[in-house]
């Protein structure tokens, strides 16, 4: 067993620490907070040294690695900051769904733009009247001729209106039992008529990265569109968040060590009573537990990324690093807050940022409860 990293993974971790050291900035984080303005300098500058689609095939300008040094890209980015960090970390979110299910003319037009950072991608699954329920679809997709025509509605989707194409998941047939075998997926263009974007207005955190609601509306995309088979929409999205939900532990595992990493820098320098607070006991142990959770969770992340890339992907592990790693940033940054006190609040500081950064991580790609359903099932199997 070897926990370690090799010679190739702790270069890419160096490369994006020095990256994040040398671009993001706090006045940048400060401003894409405050006016929900996406990094688009510095995410350009990410694709061109090679630290979006790691994991994409070097045909398709990928570097051919796995969901482990993605894992590190996406922890490195967010630790720099979790703000820049995760806009950019997510810029290419639902496009491994044409990765793997896509047609080779989609892949090849589609994940070199991703890249090189030229495009965004967004996934539109979710959808104002069945949020976490993705088991049936209002949006519908009906085939006329050579083209699909989908109607309906998505919500909160992430890069919505800077994405140059959605991931949609459509009732393509309204008879099937259950309605889940009735689910395709399909390819939709963002310049295609009848597509509109609204977005959702403030958020509590994230905000450098675009959330909107996404309408169809009589939105013809050729037959050629369908994503994978049809009827299997729901199979190939619940795949696609056994690699998503890994990705999303790790945005929340760097946010953690964003929080962990101001927080220290303030007891080592801040006095009270005339000392270091660093050195009072009670100081001392918030950092050990804040240390001990940390931890733990990368454990629980690098365990599910390595099984991913194993080809031995365990539901279970995959909704336990997700929700542990999520819980672990917002404790921690609450805790950062609690050290710095009165300052803690304040925007100058960044934890307060931080914290609200950190609550969605418990919420999309699955929310806890959902996470923890899936943890029961696997434990409990079938109780009859």
């Amino acid at each position: 067993m070897d926990f370690g990293f090799t010679k190739e993974q702790n270069e890419i971790r160096k490369a994006v620490r020095e990256f994040c050291k040398g671009e993001f900035t706090k006045e940048i984080a400060y401003d894409c907070d405050q006016n929900h303005t996406f990094p688009t300098k510095i995410w350009k500058k990410a694709g061109d040294l090679g630290f979006i689609g790691i994991n994409f095939p070097e045909k398709y300008e990928g570097q051919g690695l796995g969901v482990i040094e993605n894992v590190i890209v996406f922890e490195e980015l967010c630790r720099g900051d979790s703000t820049i960090g995760s806009a950019i970390a997510l810029c290419s979110f639902a496009s491994e769904c044409i990765l793997h299910f896509g047609t080779e003319e989609m892949k090849t037009k589609l994940l070199p733009q991703l890249v090189e950072g030229k495009t965004l991608s967004a996934g539109a699954f979710t959808e104002p009247d069945h949020g976490s329920d993705i088991t049936s679809m209002n949006t519908t997709a009906v085939k006329d001729g050579d083209e699909w025509v989908i109607n309906g509605g998505k919500t909160f989707i992430t890069n919505a209106g800077l994405a140059g194409f959605y991931t949609v998941l459509c009732q393509t047939d309204e008879q099937a039992m259950p309605s889940y075998r009735g689910i395709s997926m399909i390819l939709a263009e963002a310049d295609r008529p009848g597509i509109s974007v609204t977005d959702v207005g403030n958020k509590m955190g994230i905000r450098s990265m675009p959330t909107g609601e996404v309408v169809f509306k009589d939105v013809r995309v050729p037959a050629k569109n369908l994503i994978g088979q049809e009827g299997k929409g729901f199979y190939q999205v619940l795949q696609f968040f056994n690699e998503s939900r890994i990705m999303i532990a790790a945005q929340a595992l760097g946010i953690a060590k964003c929080a962990f990493d101001r927080a220290l820098a303030y007891i080592k320098e801040r006095t009270q009573f005339g000392k270091k607070i660093g050195s009072f006991q009670v100081t001392q142990h918030k950092i050990a537990d804040m240390a001990t959770k940390i931890e733990a969770a990368e454990m629980l992340v690098y365990k599910a990324a390595w099984n991913f890339d194993q080809g031995k992907t365990d539901q279970k592990v995959t909704s336990m690093a997700k929700v542990y790693a999520a819980r672990t940033a917002v404790e921690v940054a609450d805790e950062a807050i609690q050290l710095l006190g009165g300052y803690g609040y304040m925007t100058e500081y960044e934890v307060e940022r931080i914290y609200r950064d950190a609550k969605i991580t418990e919420i999309y790609e699955g929310t806890k409860e959902i996470q923890k359903n899936t943890i029961a099932s696997a434990i409990l199997g079938k109780l009859k």
